[in-house]
């Protein structure tokens, strides 16, 4: 059977602002774009507090990856850029808080600047569908 590669629309995110796709299939991966705090209406949170754009950057992952079949259990790897090293322990409680028991491999890599006047952007790579789509966390989005 040959795998091929699949862009996925998922509903509730705004449209990519560039020549991109929120979240791409292969087999039995997913891989999401870097998200942002961007509200499905498009409109920004680059104004608000790093723990909210926290969550609705994460919140648009997770809303990417659910195109899928995929939620925070199926999460292998996440990468999240944050502007300054100091928020690291804000953003850590607010991940956990959001991820619940999900654990999967993470990279937190402090940057000077993101686009838009951004403090986080987050991406991931997942299962699809092994456990997330039977997960209550799915719920929180």
């Amino acid at each position: 059977m040959e795998m091929k590669i699949e862009t996925l629309e998922p509903e509730g995110l705004a449209r990519p602002g560039g020549h991109y796709s929120h979240a791409i299939r292969y087999g039995g991966l997913v891989f999401t774009a870097g998200q942002l705090g961007v509200r499905a209406d498009g409109s920004h949170t680059a104004d608000l507090g790093f723990e909210d754009q926290v969550r609705q950057a994460l919140s648009n992952v997770l809303v990417a990856l659910r195109a899928a079949g995929a939620g925070p259990g199926d999460i292998l790897k996440v990468t999240a850029y944050i502007v300054g090293v100091e928020n690291w322990p804000r953003f850590n409680a607010v991940y956990a808080e959001m991820m619940g028991d999900a654990r999967p491999a993470r990279t937190v890599v402090p940057v000077g600047e993101l686009h838009y006047g951004y403090l986080v952007e987050i991406d991931a790579v997942a299962v699809c569908g092994a456990t997330g789509a039977r997960e209550g966390a799915m719920n929180m989005i």
